[in-house]
């Protein structure tokens, strides 16, 4: 049986991910993808915690209509803390940081559970967000060394 890479002089069978030229290959915009979606939701959830700190009043549901039963405060601050984490582990994702990839996979992963949790304050932005996360894992375990190891 022929192997279908070593045909072409553009791919390097041992690696299949890269080229042989050391250009990037088009996985690296997986990581770009995550690095980005990363800073817009660590921006969007600071702002959801300033929201939750200086308005309780805006989310529509009580206290004992979350899954946890805490203040809107409490969300607030949890929000915040949570959006500046994925927001810097976005910029070390961005510059192909191996720390930065393993951060964010747990970062994301909390963000997920922490929308399942809070879904009932926000249902279609949770949904949205719990996908997006998913895609953010994907991203940062199949592809991100990819970014690291391209020639910049």
């Amino acid at each position: 049986m022929t192997d279908i890479g070593s045909s072409r002089p553009d791919v390097d069978t041992s690696r299949a991910a890269y080229r042989t030229d050391g250009a990037p290959t088009a996985w690296t915009g997986w990581i770009v993808f995550a690095g980005m979606i990363m800073l817009l939701n660590g921006f969007i959830q600071v702002i959801e915690g300033f929201v939750g700190l200086f308005n309780s009043g805006y989310y529509h549901v009580t206290r004992a209509g979350m899954a946890i039963s805490i203040n809107c405060t409490v969300w607030g601050w949890i929000h915040l803390i949570l959006g500046v984490a994925i927001f810097a582990a976005g910029l070390g994702v961005l510059t192909g940081n191996l720390a930065a990839r393993i951060v964010g996979v747990l970062f994301a992963g909390v963000n997920a559970i922490v929308a399942l949790v809070f879904i009932e304050a926000a249902p279609v932005w949770g949904l949205i967000l719990i996908t997006v996360d998913v895609l953010v894992i994907y991203a940062l375990t199949v592809h991100g060394r990819e970014l690291r190891d391209s020639p910049r």
